[in-house]
């Protein structure tokens, strides 16, 4: 196990009603709030009504910032840090999913920095503080409620890249599995899509030995395998709900993280993807990870029959591992279609001639490599779009 140093500020406020706190928990921060949401949905279904009632009943004043797009735009953090800077925000509530949540959090490491924001994204500067930042969660799948990053795409040239900061968790999040009962079906396999590939991709690690946070990961795969079916077959199902959200928030909190290192580098092949044809970001990962495991099962073989074996419950064939490996990976494609995700590049709209171009790009032009559990160059990374386009 690896040395680790393990702490998540985030306060969670889980279940039934819960946004009706969103007022009291944002008065400790202060008396003037960005609320920041996506589309009008959130109106619609009176969440942002609740939400706002309660800020007012709380003596908290508040302005509204929506138009939050999936791969949030950089453009609207620069519009959201303005605003924060001439109003003097004291704390920036996100009402909606991951992209609000991660959108959020550029603005409020933009706000007391004197240069661009971006300069955070592409790694020209770290930032040292930030306004603080809640959420009231409604689609469970990036676990940005209880993170310390953020990613955004800059749209003028189609770059999308990640940041992650202590500076960035949430001060609160708000959970309630009712707020995701009106999901439609395409947007709940995406986000589940999502938190099984945080959970992989903490997974797969040369870390020896990880056996509590091994089982940690396998049962909160086999969590959100039992469950998402339940969710599509019933969007009402709150039990099932209140399973799916919990382990999208416990995915992505860094409890999973400790005393291992995790790879990262399907997250970092499927940026490009979603950066160049605007794809949901899950519906990306569905294509990339089977093609990555595919390129690297090899590396650890044990590691590949355990996953068929106890999150998948494929038969072990002792005289042939390799069978059971590509098992486990078939299995995980199989489900990921079962629920609705795209299959092969071609299903997401995504063209072979811009492979070599997607590669270039995910590797800085072959200056760096991507991922920890085998570290994969600009060729390596090229075979696997290949791959994922079978």
């Amino acid at each position: 196990m690896k040395n680790f140093t393990f702490q998540n500020p985030t306060k969670i406020l889980f279940g039934r009603g819960m946004q009706a706190k969103a007022g009291a928990e944002c008065a400790r921060f202060g008396k003037k709030v960005l609320v920041h949401y996506g589309s009008e949905r959130v109106r619609q279904t009176g969440l942002l009504g609740e939400v706002e009632a309660s800020l007012a009943a709380a003596g908290v004043t508040y302005l509204e910032l929506g138009g939050v797009q999936p791969n949030p735009r950089l453009s609207l953090v620069h519009k959201g840090v303005e605003i924060c800077r001439t109003e003097k925000i004291d704390l920036i509530l996100a009402v909606g999913g991951g992209s609000v949540i991660d959108s959020a959090k550029a603005i409020a490491a933009g706000v007391p920095y004197a240069g661009d924001v971006w300069d955070f994204y592409c790694g020209k500067a770290v930032p040292e503080k930030a306004l603080p930042v809640a959420s009231v969660l409604t689609i469970p799948a990036a676990g940005s409620e209880a993170s310390d990053s953020s990613v955004i795409t800059r749209e003028e040239d189609s770059r999308k890249y990640g940041l992650t900061s202590s500076c960035l968790y949430p001060v609160f999040s708000i959970l309630n599995p009712e707020l995701a009962f009106s999901l439609p079906a395409y947007q709940v396999a995406c986000g589940t899509t999502d938190i099984l590939s945080h959970l992989m991709e903490r997974y797969f690690t040369n870390a020896r030995p990880v056996h509590l946070t091994d089982g940690l990961i396998e049962a909160t795969m086999r969590t959100i395998i039992a469950n998402v079916p339940k969710v599509l077959a019933n969007p009402q199902n709150y039990d099932a709900w209140a399973e799916v959200m919990w382990a999208g928030c416990v995915a992505h909190n860094n409890l999973l993280d400790t005393g291992r290192i995790g790879d990262w580098a399907s997250h970092g092949i499927e940026h490009e993807l979603s950066a160049k044809y605007d794809v949901a970001h899950g519906a990306g990962l569905a294509v990339v990870f089977p093609a990555w495991m595919r390129y690297v099962y090899r590396h650890d073989m044990a590691r590949f029959n355990r996953f068929a074996v106890e999150v998948w419950g494929v038969r072990a064939d002792y005289f042939d591992p390799e069978a059971t490996a590509l098992a486990g990976i078939a299995a995980l494609k199989g489900f990921l279609v079962s629920i609705g995700m795209p299959a092969n590049l071609a299903q997401l709209g995504a063209r072979a001639e811009d492979i070599p171009e997607m590669a270039r790009l995910a590797t800085g032009g072959g200056k760096w490599t991507l991922g920890n559990f085998v570290k994969l160059d600009e060729k390596a990374v090229e075979a696997i779009f290949r791959l994922a386009a079978e």
